[in-house]
């Protein structure tokens, strides 16, 4: 019998080969021509604008990124281009475990610049709008997530999900957003600058930053990914070498590369990341990326044991799993977070404790929206942030046991069918089918990941006729069949 609810289709060759084409629909954009024009993008022509008279005007402009591999890419996009431009530009990069997330008055507290342009980051920073408005800083947000109702007092803002944006295609990621930017900025500037230059970087923080395959990103990893095999950026030549490969596809990034970039923001400092794809000569990034790596296997080993510790405390009769603890690492907590919600199918929601207050991470599962859910609880948090499958809050530690009966209240409220976790098997195919053709009807649909996941057979009659560990340390499972 079927585990799955849905009903597993029959399939050949010829029927995988157009139910993977019927993923795409009728996209018009399928190559690097056919990408919008970046004015498309609302308060593009006054973010531009503004960039281009501080250039004229010789005045100081200082760039704030974000501490995951979206933002520490978006920052080295814009940092590199101004670099092309001759034109010196400051880059901030706030520490989670100090600053806090994004653009806040804290950060701004140590800095002086006439223009601030944000990058995967200030679409809720209203408080930090005001004091750039104080301080006669004009603030340029670039970011992608969610828009509040109260949108923030910028110069200008510029993100296809803000209210009144055209832009064709909303489900792009920060670094894309910036990479827009200074498409705008060549233009205006008319600087022989090339935007393919940035094209490896960006399919990295597309990939990372788990935003649907299709349309624009589909086109820019694509790009990128062949791009990556060939290019000369010290980063790249020494993932190359580590890795021992000559191309790459989506799975090298989701698996062996972004998780080495993160692992800098959640364990100490996003500035390593981005040093490391700013390296300029193979020696300094080999050196970086071997870092890196020992800081990624670290983080393995913290989150491992508050996960254990975290699985102690779930209540599996609560729709929303809501734990927290003292001292847990505020830089493993979102996967932690994640790694409960393959445990129990729940959604999850990790705070770390410290001094009274707590910072959370949250992931859901399903069609749970947890972002809704959160924010309906706005009035007992100190902030909050995010979009339908994952967020950022804050809140103090006396309203903990509040806040969680409060969600769980509400989560009752939804259909149970929500919370089922959607598998995305496509159909059987009789194993005679499973061959080099076939094969390479699947490579055809690269690269895979989210809304063009990587083809998942169901095989109902399956004989496993030898099993073994396999991996470094003997997690994974290979099976013969």
């Amino acid at each position: 019998m079927s585990p799955f609810r849905q009903v597993i289709p029959q399939l050949d060759k010829p029927r995988l080969r157009s139910m993977l084409q019927a993923r795409f629909g009728d996209d018009a954009i399928v190559r690097l021509s056919d990408l919008p024009d970046p004015f498309t993008l609302k308060g593009m022509e006054e973010a531009s604008g503004r960039i281009a008279q501080a250039i004229a005007a010789k005045e100081r402009i200082v760039l704030i990124g974000d501490y995951d591999v979206d933002g520490v890419s978006a920052s080295v996009i814009v940092k590199e281009f101004f670099d092309r431009l001759g034109y010196p530009l400051e880059v901030v990069i706030p520490n989670r475990f100090s600053d806090g997330y994004g653009i806040s008055p804290k950060v701004l507290d140590r800095i002086e610049a006439d223009v601030i342009i944000t990058v995967d980051n200030g679409i809720s920073a209203v408080e930090a709008a005001e004091l750039c408005l104080l301080r006669g800083m004009d603030l340029i947000i670039t970011d992608h997530h969610t828009a509040p109702e109260i949108l923030p007092k910028a110069f200008a803002i510029v993100n296809p999900k803000q209210p009144g944006c055209a832009f064709s295609f909303k489900e792009i990621c920060g670094a894309t957003v910036a990479w827009y930017l200074v498409a705008a900025l060549k233009k205006r500037l008319n600087a022989s600058v090339d935007m393919g230059a940035f094209l490896d970087i960006l399919a990295i923080a597309t990939f990372a930053d788990a935003v649907p395959l299709v349309s624009i990103n589909r086109v820019v990893v694509k790009a990128g990914l062949k791009m990556m095999a060939t290019s000369t950026r010290p980063a790249m030549v020494a993932f190359r070498d580590k890795l021992d490969k000559k191309e790459f596809n989506s799975e090298d990034v989701g698996f062996a590369i972004a998780p080495k970039l993160n692992a800098a923001g959640r364990m100490n400092s996003a500035m390593e990341a981005y040093a490391f794809l700013t390296a300029s000569t193979p020696k300094e990034a080999a050196r970086w990326l071997e870092y890196l790596w020992q800081l990624n296997q670290q983080r393995k080993e913290v989150e491992a044991e508050i996960t254990a510790q975290a699985k102690e405390m779930v209540n599996p009769e609560d729709k929303i799993i809501i734990v927290w603890g003292e001292g847990w690492h505020e830089g493993v907590i979102g996967i932690v977070a994640s790694r409960l919600v393959d445990a129990f199918k729940l959604p999850a929601i990790v705070f770390s404790l410290e001094k009274g207050r707590a910072k959370g991470s949250a992931r859901s599962v399903g069609d749970v929206d947890i972002y809704d859910l959160i924010s309906r609880q706005s009035g007992l948090l100190e902030g909050f942030g995010g979009h339908k499958q994952a967020a950022g809050l804050s809140i103090t530690e006396a309203n903990l046991e509040t806040f969680k009966a409060a969600v769980n209240a509400q989560a009752e409220q939804l259909r149970p069918e929500s919370f089922i976790p959607e598998i995305n098997v496509i159909g059987t195919m009789p194993f005679d089918d499973l061959d080099a053709e076939c094969f390479d009807i699947i490579q055809q649909f690269e690269p895979y990941g989210m809304a063009n996941p990587r083809p998942l057979f169901f095989a109902e009659e399956a004989r496993v006729h030898e099993a073994r560990r396999v991996g470094s340390t003997e997690d994974h499972l290979m099976l013969f069949l």
